[in-house]
Parts: structure tokens; sequence; C-alpha cells
């Protein structure tokens, strides 16, 4: 079921989705060489609890996580792109980053990740995390009233194969507005004019990610991280959008957007 949010429940959003912004641009400006995963985990919890904010993730127990997930964020490094749990390992130079939080904030939700490479870059991470974000932007562009949901997939899609990624579509974007996880599914491929009809007032997360080799992934012994299959590095870009009369609004900028 569809929930279309009204100009006043958007701009509540963007409130949350500012704040996440602030976190992650803390985060990236923390996470180099020799810093250990649970000490971002903790900068997280700590500037929730002094935001005021509910993390999204703690308890959270969905059919495909070995749950409930008691962490506040996701930290996924190289091979591993969702779901990764903190846990007691040292950033090194080189590592992949992926970083991917949802918290609310007075009911209404906001949820985004970003990729980062610790230290020195290697050209083909590089390459990989900025076909995320190349991805991302295009997924938003289509977001139009009157295009389809199928546009927003076919435009993150073509990104990766024009980048030389495969994509996989167990995981994708998603609607999410007073919870985390709403109708709809956003795959990351697509066809062009196929699927639900964009509305003003319809509020997704987009957020593509891709695996340098196969599309295939794996879990971790800990029920939640999951890995490119064949050990392959990984990237994810997110943001939250809110569809409106003309273009995009994206919530989960630095900058607030709406009054």
């Amino acid at each position: 079921m569809l929930e279309l949010k009204t100009p006043g429940e958007i701009a509540a959003m963007d409130v949350t989705g500012t704040f996440i912004a602030e976190l992650l641009d803390d985060l990236t400006g923390r996470a180099r060489p020799g810093v250990n995963l649970l000490d971002l985990e903790q900068r997280a919890r700590d500037m929730i609890e002094e935001r005021g904010a509910v993390s999204c993730y703690w308890d959270y127990a969905p059919s495909f996580g070995s749950g409930p997930f008691r962490n506040v964020i996701c930290l996924s490094v190289n091979d591993a792109v969702l779901h990764g749990l903190p846990h007691d390992y040292v950033l090194r130079d080189g590592d992949l980053l992926s970083m991917d939080i949802a918290v609310s904030i007075d009911g209404w939700v906001a949820d985004s990740a970003r990729s980062i490479i610790v230290g020195a870059e290697r050209p083909e991470d590089r390459h990989l995390v900025e076909a995320t974000e190349v991805a991302l932007a295009a997924g938003i562009a289509v977001a139009l009233p009157g295009n389809r949901l199928g546009d927003i997939s076919a435009a993150i899609g073509a990104v990766a194969a024009e980048y030389g990624y495969p994509v996989n579509t167990e995981f994708g974007g998603h609607g999410l507005g007073r919870t985390m996880h709403e109708d709809p599914h956003v795959a990351n491929a697509g066809r062009k004019g196929r699927g639900l009809v964009l509305r003003p007032g319809l509020t997704l997360a987009l957020e593509p990610w891709f695996a340098a080799g196969a599309d295939k992934i794996v879990y971790d012994p800990d029920g939640w991280t999951i890995r490119s299959a064949d050990g392959s590095r990984t990237a994810h870009s997110e943001h939250t959008i809110a569809i409106t009369e003309g273009e995009p609004l994206v919530l989960t900028k630095r900058e607030r957007v709406t009054e």
C-alpha cells in the first residue's frame, strides 16, 4: 500500500535527511587508516542520541537477516556491500568502506548510504564508487511526476552497463516514510515505461550498489553481512528523495531543501 506524503510531511523527512547527511559527513572525516569500525559505530550512536533521533536498525529483524540487528549503522568493507555488522576491524590504507544508515526524527524516516575509499585510492575502486554515484544521479533525474518506476530502474541499470558492472536485483531501493521499508521496491535494473506511475508525494530511497565482478551474493556466518560471491570489491550509494510537481527533492543532502 502506497502512502503519499503531504508537503509538511516531506519537510519533516527533510529534517531527518539533513541530520543523516551531517552524520555521514562526520563519519567520512573520521574514517582513516587505523580507525576501528566499532569507533565509527559508537560515534553514530552518540550523534543519534544527542539529536534525539531513533535508529531504524536497532532490533530490526526482517526475514532475510539473522535478527535482531543490534547496531545503528551498517559498515561494509571491500567485498562486503550491504548490511555489514560493525565489528572489531581496523581500517587499512585502501579499504573501500560503505556506510548505510536510517533514522527517525519525530516519527519520520530518512535513509542514505555512501561509499568512500580510506587512504590511498586504487583507480578501479574510484571507478566503482563513481559508477554508483552516477547511477544514483541518473535515477534521481528521471524521478518526475508521470514517469514510471521502471524509468528509474532502467536509468540506474544503464549506468551499470556503461561502466561494465553486473546488476543484482535481489536488493534495491524502496519506499519509506513512517517506517524504513515501505512499498514500492525499486530494482536497480528494469525497463522504461513499466511499473508504477510516479506521483507527487511519493518518497523513495534509491540505492544503486554494484560489485566489480559477479552479480551473485553470499552471506557471512553472522547472518547479515552480504558480500560479492566472487570476492570482488563493492560500492553503494543511496539518497532519500521525494517526488514533487516538478524536480525531485533530495532529502538526504547536507542543506535542507524544504521550508
